[in-house]
């Protein structure tokens, strides 16, 4: 694991938490005020909740990738590194 990584802090993870539900209650309150018959108002609901697990999947995703390039990068340090130890024994 790379030691300069840093956690986030308890107060960050809160915050990240307390926004994202403060977000969602906002808007499903929005729709529910709507002048709007119930199935408009459930399309809405649904294609609110497509896109949410949408931008979960997105970040993971993409988060995904940039932990597997860091280790295909160690990788390949490893290999140059033991390559160059092994060039300067011969010489």
């Amino acid at each position: 694991m790379n030691q300069n990584v840093q956690p986030h802090s308890g107060a960050w993870v809160t915050f990240t938490y307390a926004s994202f539900s403060a977000s969602a209650i906002m808007v499903a309150i929005g729709v529910f005020f709507l002048p709007l018959d119930l199935w408009i108002k459930g399309y809405l609901a649904m294609g609110i909740v497509m896109l949410v697990q949408s931008c979960v999947t997105l970040t993971k995703t993409v988060r995904d990738m940039h932990e597997s390039g860091k280790l295909v990068n160690r990788i390949e340090d490893a290999k140059a590194e033991r390559l160059l130890m092994e060039v300067s024994k011969a010489a």
